[in-house]
């Protein structure tokens, strides 16, 4: 069988933990930041779990990821 491809936008955008969780970014911090508090702002910082739905979706783009 041929190898199968990575999808690029996929390992640009995710990293998958040692446990297997998919990691991203936060949602909501792309523009708008007028409208959202400072608290709203402060909280979407960093990176977050993405849901076990979703994730394995994700993986799925990324067959050859060491954790997945």
């Amino acid at each position: 069988m041929p190898k199968l491809k990575t999808k690029s936008s996929a390992k640009k955008r995710f990293k998958i933990s040692a446990k297997g969780k998919v990691i991203t970014a936060q949602a909501g911090k792309r523009h708008g930041m007028i409208k959202r508090t400072n608290s709203q702002i402060r909280k979407l910082r960093g990176t977050t779990v993405m849901s076990k739905q979703d994730s394995k979706i994700v993986k799925s783009y990324m067959p050859y990821s060491l954790r997945g």
